[in-house]
């Protein structure tokens, strides 16, 4: 039984550093927490960092190198633990994207998000370490993941609610136009008289979760109990700053 496990656990070891040591596609995914795939790109491209969950070889040179931990491949006690190692950029701004940040105390460059990275879960503003990257098409507002994620704000129940939740969604938003007025963000409805329209709220949760809304009353005037005005901004630097 002992010289079972210790061939199962070797053939997953192997299994692991070839999947490691093959070539990605350009522009495919060579890293990010959980992943076991191909760990190198194609000669003058590089693996760089999207964000924890996600790396994506882009045409270039790398400038450090990100430990990739493979949770199928990683044994303890005995045997050890192996971790496969791909050249990486720091988390560098794809063509066309744009971080969007908050300016304003107590979340001044809060970044926007998923609560966990590239996943389907309630937009929060959070560390500049775990910023996503986005774009405004169509009236989208798009965070780049795989597949991609839309933002989608909650419907109004009625004429007393003056905030609305914002989350994340693998479909488009079927409601609402997202937008920008110089580089501020936008959310607009032709149901809803905003005051206005580039207007946010940030409240945290229980958990500690920054959550985003959008404000439909005027922005500094009456903010509800827990929250704190802002508006959010496009930055387009190199990576997301503190």
């Amino acid at each position: 039984m002992v010289k079972s496990y210790k061939i199962c656990i070797t053939v997953a070891l192997a299994f692991a550093y070839v999947n490691a040591q093959s070539t990605a596609s350009q522009y495919g995914q060579c890293g990010g927490i959980g992943w076991t795939g191909a760990t190198l790109c194609p000669s003058g491209w590089s693996c760089n960092v999207v964000n924890a969950y996600y790396s994506q070889c882009l045409p270039g040179g790398a400038t450090g190198t990100a430990t990739l931990t493979s949770s199928s491949a990683s044994t303890s006690g005995s045997t050890g633990t192996s971790t496969a190692t791909a050249p990486v950029a720091t988390s560098t701004l794809l063509p066309g994207n744009s971080f969007i940040r908050s300016v304003e105390d107590p979340y001044f460059h809060y970044y926007l998000q998923s609560i966990t990275p590239g996943n389907v879960t309630a937009a929060i503003m959070g560390s500049y370490t775990s910023a996503a990257q986005f774009q405004v098409t169509g009236g989208q507002l798009i965070q780049e993941s795989t597949p991609p994620l839309y933002a989608i704000v909650e419907d109004r129940a009625n004429s007393t609610v003056m905030k609305l939740g914002v989350s994340w969604s693998d479909t488009p938003a079927t409601g609402g136009t997202f937008d920008f007025s110089g580089d501020t963000i936008e959310w607009s409805i032709p149901t809803i008289d905003r005051p206005q329209l580039n207007a946010w709220l940030v409240c945290p949760d229980s958990d500690g979760n920054n959550l985003l809304f959008v404000n439909l009353g005027y922005y500094d005037y009456e903010t509800p109990t827990g929250c704190a005005d802002e508006t959010i901004h496009f930055y387009t630097g190199a990576t997301a700053v503190p």
